[in-house]
């Protein structure tokens, strides 16, 4: 018997699931597996994603801690301006507060308010 573990999916809560799932598909080219009244699921790179909604969803107050983070995901890019650019256009948007970004990182917020980061490769 193995002890291997293989992740088999990232469930994310929010206030819609279908416009969350679009722009991850859209972002991360991922392919849409499922959709239905309460969730949307996403195959991104081998690994499911599933929205999930959740009544009175509230977003984090990143960077305050009024309200946690619910998920935090980073994603190497090779180019920050292009991709701060693309994701701007699938409905993120540029987080306000910016602790890394001459370090070569931005912070971003996707549709559902979830603070995510674009990093530059190496």
């Amino acid at each position: 018997m193995s002890a291997t573990i293989e992740l088999a999916a990232i469930t994310v809560d929010c206030e819609d699931p279908g416009p969350m799932a679009a722009f991850y598909q859209a972002a991360a080219d991922g392919e849409l597996v499922r959709e239905d009244a309460d969730s949307a699921w996403v195959k991104i790179a081998g690994t499911l994603w599933i929205f999930r909604r959740v009544e009175d969803y509230v977003a984090s107050s990143w960077p305050s801690h009024d309200v946690p983070l619910q998920i935090h995901m980073e994603f190497y890019v090779d180019d920050i301006d292009a991709a701060e650019e693309k994701l701007t256009g699938f409905g993120a948007t540029t987080a306000e507060y910016q602790p890394g970004r001459a370090g070569g990182l931005v912070v971003m917020l996707d549709p559902a308010g979830h603070p995510f980061c674009i990093c530059s490769r190496g």
